[in-house]
């Protein structure tokens, strides 16, 4: 049943869903020196619709601010729900890579790119700032904890995707840096977490995906800065065996979940680990097989997303209050 006031619960992480597409457009571009013109094809069509997605929420966020003020509040204290401001930031940074990377050269595309780039520094800085602070008063806590926490902090990792083309390769340099340079402060903590207060609350399993992202990223980011292509497919193989522990582990627990937000969660860090798997493919080589087997598992598993997402707004079960999930302290035996 619908909610009487719906826009007040669109919380910040539906900007997850322009994220996963827009990734999606940018492995089908990395598709087309082995798939063609009809991958350059799709990846324009996916981007379109990303575009329109993060242009509508865009408008939606505006309006909820003006009349929801206080869930807009509520968002930036949430322990968790804080980190994924961030997927705002980062939509409009990929928007503006993906243009770049299609070619688009126009002072609207590199202000989109900057708005990105200097929107995600910023929330970085203020995220982290949270640290500093006493738990009881709004700081980092085992609670806040989550695969969530890569998005604010490590989405800096992002940057040489645009900035690069767009000829701003050492400023994305120097902010791919920050994003090397805490994600494994962020892992750590993930896995201190995993053992000090248990695991995450079922809802946000498919969040556990987000831990492919990173390396992918950097196995992207690498190449496009020039790097070697030997560190480029060391990123690789640990994207590749995130991918494959957090399926092997949570698929059948993720399948079984009522479709809800944090699905969202597992297309963009798949998107970028199919990316990275094209960009290392040459013709001929294992590679060029697995990259369109992943592109089309990716592509089939963001089609249930968006066809879950539908069903969730035409049914009112995804713009509603969130269940209160049980955080339950390990204790010793």
């Amino acid at each position: 049943m619908a909610h009487p006031t719906p826009l007040k619960f669109l919380q910040p992480g539906w900007y997850a869903i322009p994220m996963g597409l827009t990734g999606l457009a940018l492995a089908w571009l990395r598709a087309a020196p082995l798939m063609g013109e009809m991958a350059t094809g799709f990846a324009l069509v996916v981007g379109s619709l990303a575009a329109l997605v993060f242009v509508t929420l865009l408008v939606f966020t505006v309006q909820r601010g003006q009349r929801h003020p206080e869930a807009w509040a509520e968002d930036r204290r949430h322990p968790v729900r804080h980190a994924f401001i961030a997927t705002l930031p980062v939509s409009a940074m990929l928007l503006g890579s993906l243009a770049a990377q299609l070619g688009v050269q126009h002072p609207l595309v590199s202000a989109l790119w900057w708005a990105g780039s200097l929107g995600q520094l910023a929330t970085t800085l203020w995220v982290m700032a949270r640290w500093w602070t006493p738990a009881a008063q709004g700081g980092l806590s085992w609670m806040a904890v989550t695969p969530a926490l890569f998005i604010p902090v490590v989405g800096n990792i992002i940057a040489p995707l645009g900035g690069v083309p767009l000829g701003h390769e050492h400023w994305a340099a120097a902010q791919f840096g920050i994003g090397l340079l805490f994600w494994p402060v962020v892992l750590v903590l993930l896995l201190v977490r995993l053992v000090v207060q248990g695991p995450v609350p079922e809802r946000l399993l498919p969040t556990a995906f987000i831990l492919i992202a990173p390396p992918a990223l950097a196995g992207l980011g690498v190449l496009q800065l020039g790097g070697s292509g030997s560190v480029a497919w060391a990123c690789w193989g640990m994207a590749a065996f995130t991918f494959a522990w957090v399926g092997y582990a949570l698929a059948g627990r993720i399948r079984n979940l009522p479709f809800a937000l944090p699905h969202w969660g597992m297309s963009f860090p798949l998107a970028a680990f199919t990316s990275l798997t094209l960009r290392l493919a040459e013709v001929g080589s294992p590679m060029a097989v697995a990259g369109p087997v992943l592109l089309a598992l990716t592509s089939i598993i963001i089609l249930g997303l968006a066809m879950g997402t539908v069903r969730g707004l035409r049914d009112g079960t995804l713009l509603a209050p969130e269940p209160v999930a049980p955080i339950i302290p390990v204790t010793a035996a």
